[in-house]
């Protein structure tokens, strides 16, 4: 967060109205400097993208009794976001009575709110005095660009590492083709992607999601569809916790879905998401017949099924694609299938919960927890999945996948930020001037558990698992960042592993 400074006041009279009490806090202290000798006020702005700002350490308290009315608001910089979209995340309206003492952190919320639609890549939040009582807000934002025809480059493999040490980078093994996004369709942040993808695997998809449907902006809904087309499909885990993948000559699985969503959000950290959706697979006869007949829970090789869930989600931090403070948590129930055992039928549980927080000093630590559980015990193989797919490993364990009905991880990481830069673009553009960057150095530590009905023994699953080690995470533009990390794992192996995320 920068401190800059905006036109003077009108009617220093204002000052009579402020008791600022300071607690060892310098930045405070400069702010009153500010006002008395030059009669500007303070504002609060995030000129770069979030991840990159300095958290301020200050806590300006004021004379409680004093109240501010917020006669207008103006936003500057949306040329394709509509205005009401902006508006409807900030904490603060026109025509509200606000105590002074809390100014401060209405703008800094609403500012965190206006950056967390992903929409841009700055956000200024100004507060002008026009009089000793009477405030207006300037808002200007810059755009990110929204449209995206870009060509495809995807793994088959779970992540980088599996292709790099298992498969050599095998070029074979990868997706190409195109990618339509569009991230702000009609300027009501409703995002349009379909994908064109063939190579190891083919997919045909489209996704439409537009959360703001009505017109109090409270509710929102999302439709899918895809096909997709694979020559490669994991049939069991080994007693190493290795990925058994069974191929033939063609496409050995195929798969069809479509999904539909409704979401609320009336407030600004709350959502609740119900989802409707049908499934329908089927692999060659050779994995339900031979290699594991449990592959469905059933002697077909095929089947359909419906599936519905619901989600409630808490989301409050200062950058929703990298956060350094707040929390993120979550409930999931998702039910496939329309009986209660046998088959693909299951009822799941998840339970997330992210703490983030700021030590000072670019000092910042994260817990997080998560946990799994699946009825009945006895399920599909496909339903089994735990560790080592998507977002839900443990760092130094990448390369293992260990089924599970129940399972628990914990993750700690402490870090500090090193550096922060900006490498000019040599292209002169609209969109892009410079590309920001910033390091910052990491050390971590994991803990785990997963508890399955197998009929044979494997070497991580149904025991305690833990794992730690150091690394370097890499945000740029856009949010991408990087995780480069040393790790090592309890059966005392170790390695460097990559991980990438964020971006358009």
């Amino acid at each position: 967060m920068k401190v800059v400074t905006t036109n003077p006041v009108s009617g220093k009279i204002f000052l009579s109205h402020l008791l600022i009490i300071f607690k060892r806090n310098r930045l405070a202290a400069k702010w009153l400097v500010v006002f008395l000798i030059t009669g500007t006020t303070p504002c609060f702005a995030q000129r770069e993208p979030a991840g990159f700002y300095e958290q301020v350490d200050a806590k300006v308290l004021i004379d409680s009794n004093a109240h501010l009315f917020i006669s207008s608001i103006e936003v500057n910089g949306n040329k394709k976001t509509k205005r009401y979209i902006i508006e409807r995340e900030m904490r603060l309206k026109a025509g509200d009575s606000i105590a002074a003492a809390g100014i401060f952190e209405k703008l800094l919320r609403s500012q965190e709110l206006i950056y967390n639609t992903t929409l841009f890549t700055e956000v200024l939040l100004v507060p002008f005095f026009n009089s000793a009582t009477d405030i207006s807000i300037h808002v200007t934002v810059k755009e990110k660009w929204y449209i995206y025809p870009t060509p495809q480059f995807q793994l088959v493999d779970r992540n980088i590492n599996e292709w790099i040490n298992t498969f050599n980078a095998d070029l074979e093994r990868v997706i190409y083709g195109a990618k339509f996004a569009h991230y702000n369709l009609s300027g009501r942040r409703d995002q349009l992607r379909i994908y064109l993808l063939n190579g190891y695997a083919r997919n045909l998809s489209f996704t439409y999601n537009a959360p703001y449907s009505n017109k109090a902006l409270t509710e929102g809904f999302s439709i899918a569809a895809s096909y997709t087309q694979f020559r490669e499909v994991i049939y069991k885990t080994s007693d190493k916790n290795l990925p058994l993948a069974y191929k033939n000559d063609g496409f050995v699985r195929n798969s069809f879905s479509v999904i539909g969503s409704y979401i609320i959000r009336k407030g600004f950290y709350r959502r609740h998401l119900f989802t409707i959706g049908y499934n329908n697979l089927n692999v060659d006869d050779s994995i339900t017949k031979t290699y594991n007949p449990a592959y469905f829970n059933t002697d077909k090789n095929y089947i359909g099924y419906p599936e519905a869930g619901y989600t409630y989600q808490y989301i409050n931090t200062n950058n929703v694609k990298y956060p350094l403070t707040g929390k993120i948590y979550s409930l999931a129930l998702l039910k496939k299938g329309t009986g209660f055992k046998g088959g693909i039928n299951m009822l799941s549980i998840d339970g997330d919960y992210n703490k983030y927080f700021s030590h000072g000093k670019n000092w910042y630590s994260i817990i997080q927890a998560h946990v799994k559980i699946k009825a009945p015990f006895t399920q599909a193989f496909i339903n089994q999945r735990a560790f080592g797919y998507g977002d839900f490993y443990m760092r130094g364990l990448e390369k293992y996948v260990v089924d599970g009905v129940a399972s628990s991880l914990a993750k700690f990481t402490v870090k500090k930020k090193i550096v922060s830069f900006n490498i000019p673009v040599p292209l002169k553009n609209k969109v892009v001037s410079k590309i920001p960057i910033t390091l910052f150095a990491k050390t971590f530590a994991d803990a785990g558990y997963s508890y399955n009905k197998l009929p044979l023994a494997t070497l991580l699953g149904n025991r305690f698992l833990y794992s730690g080690g150091f690394g370097i995470d890499i945000l740029s533009l856009y949010d991408i960042n990087f995780k480069l990390e040393y790790s090592f794992n309890q059966l005392g192996e170790k390695g460097l592993f990559l991980h990438a995320k964020g971006g358009f």
